[in-house]
């Protein structure tokens, strides 16, 4: 699953996740959701979530800025491809945030990559 291993000493971790074949990509609406969803997984404070489509059946981008950093989401629906990344600090595990992508875009895969920032 990653590189390394969560560190609750470090001052944050950061979580590379690529979505191969994930389903329902191209609707905001649902992406707004499941971002949410991500984020009260981990435990994090959300201060801000801007999510945009680009028209019927392209990607959506999507920022969460959260009070111990951000969550950032895009996809390419036309490559059956998305890429999310967390960076939380305060002790929190990004990891947490896993099953509620796996439930929200069912992907055939997810390739993760754990990054301890300042441990």
């Amino acid at each position: 699953m990653s590189d390394q291993r969560f560190d609750p000493a470090a001052l944050g971790h950061h979580l590379i996740i690529d979505l191969i074949k994930p389903k329902f990509t191209a609707d905001a609406k649902h992406v707004d959701c499941v971002l949410r969803n991500a984020v009260r997984a981990v435990g994090a404070r959300l201060l801000a979530l801007e999510v945009h489509g680009f028209g019927a059946g392209a990607g959506v981008t999507g920022v969460a800025v959260l009070a111990e950093s951000h969550l950032s989401f895009h996809s390419w629906p036309e490559r059956d491809y998305a890429a999310l990344d967390m960076f939380v600090c305060g002790g929190l595990d990004p990891s947490a945030c896993l099953p509620v992508l796996q439930t929200g875009f069912d992907p055939d895969e997810m390739r993760t990559r754990l990054i301890v920032r300042g441990g």
